[in-house]
């Protein structure tokens, strides 16, 4: 397939995309720039016909979406990732865009967002990255993950009652919250002791104003990577 180019008058929306990716330190080559700016007109167009997401403005989802998702990416372990409750696809497309060295499985049981994903997964020709239809709570793929991520999917708790099983033994899940969720903590330590946690803060361009943290889940005693 050809690369996908900028859209046209596109010229302010790649110059956003470069400006954060190079702030996170994230490579800012002209195709990547290119595939996540047709992420975004491709959001924006599909979500005039389909509530994808509640963020509408196309340059509104330049840092709410694209480097809210790309923040998290030094804390991945792979090569096997999974994005539970990824809805129109994130953080999972943008991280499979910039991280082709690693594969990317993206799950959701809503089928129009799922659509969505597959639909991108195709026009950008991302051959590290699958979309899955199904609830987490049902999926039991052959080989768990070296990382499981997901963003405002559930409380902590909960989160890992549903998405634990897919966590390999030395693997780590990621929750991506934001404000320091210290109620979530305090229950997932007295309810989980066999896992520990850590928590990141976040800083992600263009978010100056929003608190943005990563809880970092390891089962007790596993070596960490």
């Amino acid at each position: 397939m050809t690369e996908p180019s900028p859209p046209a008058g596109g010229g302010r929306l790649a110059r956003e995309l470069a400006a954060g990716l190079q702030e996170l330190g994230e490579p800012a080559g002209d195709e990547i720039v290119a595939k996540l700016a047709r992420l975004l007109t491709e959001l924006e167009r599909w979500n005039r016909r389909i509530n994808l997401t509640a963020v509408r403005d196309l340059h509104d989802m330049v840092a709410l979406h694209v480097q809210d998702s790309l923040a998290v990416r030094p804390l991945l372990i792979g090569p096997r990732v999974l994005d539970v409750g990824t809805g129109a696809g994130f953080p999972g497309l943008p991280l499979a865009i910039v991280a082709p060295g690693l594969a990317f499985t993206l799950l959701d049981s809503n089928g129009k967002k799922i659509s969505f994903v597959r639909h991108m997964i195709g026009d950008l020709g991302l051959g590290n990255a699958t979309a899955v239809r199904a609830r987490v709570e049902d999926y039991a793929p052959a080989t768990a993950f070296d990382t499981v991520i997901a963003r405002a999917f559930a409380p902590l708790p909960r989160m890992l009652e549903l998405a634990g099983h897919l966590v390999a033994g030395d693997g780590v899940l990621l929750a991506l919250k934001g404000k320091y969720p210290a109620a979530e903590l305090a229950g997932l330590r007295a309810a989980e002791p066999a896992w520990t946690t850590d928590v990141t803060e976040l800083t992600v361009p263009g978010l100056p104003d929003h608190e943005r943290h990563v809880v970092r889940l390891t089962r007790r005693g596993a070596v960490h990577r």
